[in-house]
């Protein structure tokens, strides 16, 4: 990689780290933290969110008619995620060992958390946790493609990618056989990735 771009990846990270700390601010004000991965709530903080609550049968009520017809075209989904989330297990689990690639943690993807709001009333809470598997299991997805791309083919495209995997830009540059082989070449005893915390 160009010294540039390393220096534009440890700029990256840097604000990256910001922002965490930022969003750890942001949680104090709303007045809750984590303990063990659980979210924790202090009792004021509660009790505003169970004031607001929108009650489940008011919900309903009020609900725009062509959203209850096509809640089940959304929820139908649910079929290709569940496969979709099976096979890519399966396919990690037999594929990775082999090719010295380390596996993918799916609990880092998978975030179920907004049941602890008080302000969501039952079907919300049903909502956001499909949205949570759906999302969740499409980016574990994605993680496990990109480090397959990074074993078999660590080479970036000739045209600009949109929304590339962290991993991309430690690729080689299109064009550039040495650089292809020098990669291909340093993954003789495994894939290597900083796994995050």
């Amino acid at each position: 990689m160009p010294p540039q771009i390393d220096v534009l990846m440890a700029k990256l990270r840097a604000v990256e780290a910001e922002i965490e700390v930022e969003l750890a601010r942001h949680r104090e004000a709303l007045r809750y933290h984590l303990e063990n991965r659980k979210v924790v709530f202090e009792k004021e903080a509660l009790r505003l969110q169970r004031a607001i609550k929108v009650t489940l049968g008011r919900y309903i009520r009020n609900a725009d008619p062509w959203i209850v017809v096509t809640a089940p075209v959304i929820y139908s989904l649910i079929v290709a995620f569940v496969l979709l989330d099976v096979m890519v297990m399966t396919y990690q689990a037999i594929c990775f060992p082999i090719y010295k690639i380390p596996k993918v943690r799916r609990r880092d993807y998978l975030v179920f958390d907004r049941h602890h709001l008080a302000y969501l009333n039952l079907l919300e809470k049903i909502n956001c946790a499909y949205c949570s598997y759906g999302n969740g299991v499409i980016a574990f997805a994605r993680e496990v493609a990109a480090r397959t791309e990074v074993y078999w083919c660590p080479i970036k495209h000739a045209r600009r990618v949109l929304g590339p995997h962290p991993h991309y830009q430690g690729f080689a540059d299109f064009g550039d056989p040495e650089a292809y082989r020098a990669k291909i070449d340093s993954m003789a005893d495994g894939v290597k990735f900083d796994e995050p915390a």
